[in-house]
C-alpha cells in the first residue's frame, strides 16, 4: 500500500517505519495514525523480526500531535483522537518483535509518546525530548503520562509533565529515558547494528522474552516468575530450541526458523 504520511521499508527481516511529514515536523494527525496502524498490522512475524521507527527529514523524530487538527475539536472528538493514538501505540507495543526508536530530532508530546511505545530508545546528540502539553492547556493523550512514569519514576515524570521542559539527549540518557546518545549521522547505523544483534538470536525466544518482561512488569514477583517459568518451558517445544542447542554443541552458528 502506498502511504502519504509515512514510509515502510523492508530490508530482509528488518523493517523501518518513517513518519514522513517533514514540512509539519512529522506531526501526528488522524491520517498519519491510520497509516501507521495499517503499516503495523501489515508486519508478519515470519517475515519481519525487528522494527526501527524514526522521523523523516533532519529536524524532527515527531514534533508532537498536529495542533492544526486539534485546535477546533470538541471533547468527544478529543476522546476519539486519544483512543486512536492509544490504539496505534498499543499495537506497536504489542508487536511480538523488538521495536527500536531512532530519535533523530524533536520528540515532543506525541513524538515522545511514540518513542515510549517502542522497546528500545536511542537518540542523536541533537535530539530534544519533552511533554509540553500543559503549555497548551491539556495533558498527553497517547499514554505518555503512564509509560514515562514506568520508565523514569513518578517524580521525574511529574517534573517533565509539570514544567513542560525540553531536555537534551544527554539529560534524557542520564534519567534513563534513552539508552544511548550517538552522533546524528551515526544514529541509524547504531540502531541497525542493535537490530542485527537481535536478528541473530532465536525469534521465538526474543518474542517470549519481550512478552514476559511486558506482562511481568505489572505483576507481583511470584506471579511474574511463574510467567517466566511458563515461557521458558513452552520454548522447549520449538524447533528453534532444538536447533539452538544443537548448534551450540556443534560449535556452529544456529539457523533459526522461527518455528
Amino acid at each position: 500500500m502506498a502511504y502519504e504520511n509515512i514510509r515502510l521499508e523492508k530490508d530482509g527481516p528488518l523493517a523501518i517505519l518513517t513518519v514522513d511529514r517533514p514540512k509539519a515536523l512529522n506531526a501526528l494527525n488522524s491520517a498519519t495514525f491510520h497509516e501507521m496502524d495499517d503499516a503495523i498490522r501489515s508486519l508478519k512475524f515470519d517475515e519481519t523480526r525487528a522494527l526501527i521507527v524514526t522521523g523523516g527529514g533532519d529536524k524532527a523524530f515527531v514534533a508532537g500531535a498536529d495542533i492544526a487538527e486539534m485546535v477546533t475539536i470538541t471533547a468527544a472528538q478529543a476522546r476519539e483522537f486519544s483512543a486512536l493514538g492509544h490504539h496505534v501505540f498499543q499495537s506497536l507495543e504489542n508487536l511480538p518483535i523488538p521495536t527500536i526508536a531512532a530519535v533523530n530530532g524533536f520528540a515532543l508530546g506525541g513524538g515522545l509518546e511514540l518513542a515510549l511505545g517502542c522497546d528500545l530508545i536511542y537518540a542523536s546528540e541533537k535530539a530534544k525530548l519533552g511533554l509540553p502539553e500543559v503549555t497548551l492547556g491539556v495533558i498527553p493523550g497517547f499514554g505518555g503520562t503512564q509509560r514515562l512514569t514506568r520508565l523514569v519514576g513518578r517524580a521525574r515524570a511529574k517534573e517533565l509533565l509539570f514544567t513542560a521542559d525540553r531536555i537534551d539527549a544527554a539529560r534524557a540518557k542520564e534519567m534513563g529515558l534513552v539508552l544511548d546518545v550517538v552522533p546524528a549521522d551515526k544514529l541509524m547505523e547504531h540502531c541497525r547494528a542493535v537490530a542485527a544483534k537481535i536478528l541473530k538470536n532465536g525469534p521465538l525466544a526474543v518474542a517470549q522474552a519481550k512478552r514476559v518482561v511486558e506482562y511481568g512488569a505489572d505483576q507481583d514477583l511470584r506471579s511474574a516468575n511463574e510467567l517466566e517459568r511458563q515461557g521458558f518451558a513452552v520454548l522447549f517445544g520449538s524447533e528453534d530450541q532444538r536447533e539452538g542447542m544443537a548448534a551450540f554443541l556443534a560449535k556452529r552458528p544456529a539457523a533459526f526458523q522461527g518455528k
